[in-house]
Parts: C-alpha cells; structure tokens; sequence
C-alpha cells in the first residue's frame, strides 16, 4: 500500500464544527445554568461547595434536572476541574399540523421540521386540544447533544 492511500480521509460523516459542549471550571457554574452531568444535559437545581480537605481540593456537589427527561442527577467534582457545558439552544416554530404523534414545524424563515415528537403527558395533550380547536400555536424546541423536544408553547399573536 502506497503512504498517499494509506492516509486517505472520510470526512463525509464530519458535523458542522459547532460543538455539541464546552469546558468549563467546575467553580464558574451556577445555578439556572446548565452542566452535563452522567453524560447527560442538565439545568443546575442546586450547588453546594465543601471546603478544601487536609489534602486536596474544595468539592462541588452539583444537583441538575435532564432538561429532556427531568430525572434528578448528581456529581461531585474538584472545584478546579473542567466540567462539559451542554450548548442549549431554544428556537420558537408555528405548528403546521400533528401527525401520529409528531409535529410539523415551521420556523420563522419558512423552513419545515417535522421530527420532533408532540411531549407526553399533560403539555402534549393541551397542545394538541388547542391545536385541534383551530388556535395558532407557537411552540418552543430546546436543543442540546444532538437531541430536541418541545418544552412549552403559546398562542401566536394575531396579526
């Protein structure tokens, strides 16, 4: 084999470059923001730092809610440790229409989506009872980790 086609490279399966997190020092979190915390994105529920050891470093313990399942993780880091930071985005879309429980989505610029599953339980079932009433509804994406899932909506303003 020649050294030219022995490194040849793939890079057909390469994302866009933006990162699905960002390192951050354990002691520069706070609480409301988000942290990865078992491999999973989270919002910060509650903070506690314990003070230095005879050997050693001052203690995080990190409370977080998965902002997709709300499960209730915790960790416990050195407070001058690197943790991963989830890059949360939240995008509004108009609701076209549900379908077997997925929505069709349209965002402000005309582009469709229509792979994000309607929530379960109570938020699933009021949007889909306002949607089916003929109301415009607005509905809120939060992204993070290569996953999505509606967290809330609203009634679009009439024009």
């Amino acid at each position: 084999m020649s050294e030219e086609a022995h490194h040849q490279e793939d890079f057909g399966t390469g994302g866009s470059g933006a990162s699905a997190t960002y390192p951050m020092q354990c002691s520069a979190l706070r609480k409301n923001g988000y942290v990865v915390l078992k491999g999973r994105p989270c919002k910060i529920v509650e903070m506690s730092t314990s003070k230095t050891g005879k050997h050693g470093h001052a203690k995080v313990h990190l409370v977080g809610l998965d902002i997709f399942t709300g499960k209730k993780l915790e960790d416990i880091s050195p407070s001058t440790h690197n943790m991963d930071v989830p890059n949360v985005t939240r995008t509004e879309y108009s609701v076209l229409n549900i379908d077997d429980g997925f929505l069709s989505l349209m965002n402000s610029d005309g582009s469709t989506k229509d792979d994000v599953r309607l929530p379960e339980g109570e938020l699933g079932e009021k949007i889909e009872a306002d949607f089916n009433e003929g109301k415009e509804l607005l509905v809120t994406i939060i992204t993070a980790m290569g996953e999505e899932a509606a967290i809330s909506y609203k009634e679009a303003p009439r024009s």
